[in-house]
């Protein structure tokens, strides 16, 4: 560690439970966020910040007027402009010392192994179900540890799958919803700041889980910032019927 990493990042090195040695573990993390929205915007900040040592971001939209209110990254000078590309510049602004990585591309089946692959933690900050089920389904196939967040009016959910426990989505949500009961995030609306709140802890867990520190894997976090109601339901793996018999 040299003295730029030092000076950096000392104050969170002063804790018991991160000092040198955690501090090198995040640098030698690999972490991908799925998307550069309202999620993954405070996750690539907090992340970036905290150096974390190669970080990715895989988003192919282009940045438009509703964006901006929630999606921290981007201002009205970045309009119609490339995600990922202005992701870029902003992350090596907040900390060039790191390497970050671009995917300017859909997430399908056919590039989710190679894409995920490449990296440790997968922090899926995206918007739709069948990208939810892709990656935790990809998580699953390639054994990577999945940092799971979901909003919806104003109430969030945190998860983290396929870590020590190997509990994954499925064992949750065994299929995703009909897509006549998916609520439409553009008509039911969302407060600019409730995302930043839901990403920065999906942040911190991200940091929690390359420290080896206690997380919510086995737990779904579930926070209404209207009433500020918390709950943690825990869950265990839905064993296959021949395990059962």
């Amino acid at each position: 560690m040299d003295t730029t990493d030092f000076l950096r990042y000392n104050r969170q090195m002063n804790l018991t439970e991160v000092g040198i040695d955690g501090q090198m573990k995040i640098k030698q993390a690999k972490v991908l966020v799925i998307g550069a929205g309202g999620l993954g915007s405070p996750v690539l900040t907090y992340l970036a910040s905290c150096g974390v040592g190669t970080l990715g971001v895989i988003d192919f939209d282009t940045i438009e007027h509703h964006n901006l209110h929630r999606q921290i990254l981007f201002t009205e000078a970045d309009i119609n402009k490339n995600k990922t590309n202005i992701a870029k510049q902003r992350i090596e602004q907040i900390n060039p010392h790191i390497h970050f990585k671009t995917y300017d591309e859909k997430l399908t089946t056919d590039n989710a192994i190679a894409i995920l692959g490449s990296f440790d933690i997968i922090v899926d900050g995206s918007d739709n179900f069948s990208t939810r089920y892709l990656v935790n389904d990809t998580c699953i196939t390639l054994d990577k540890i999945l940092v799971y967040g979901t909003i919806l009016g104003f109430e969030g959910q945190v998860s983290i799958f396929n870590h020590c426990d190997k509990i994954s989505l499925r064992d949750l949500f065994p299929e995703p919803p009909a897509t006549e009961d998916v609520p439409n995030c553009s008509l039911n609306g969302v407060l600019g700041t409730f995302p930043g709140i839901i990403g920065t802890i999906m942040a911190h867990e991200t940091l929690k889980v390359i420290l080896d520190l206690p997380t919510l894997s086995g737990q779904l976090l579930i926070l209404n910032t209207l009433t500020w109601e918390i709950n943690k339901l825990k869950y265990a793996r839905a064993l296959p019927l021949r395990e059962i018999f």
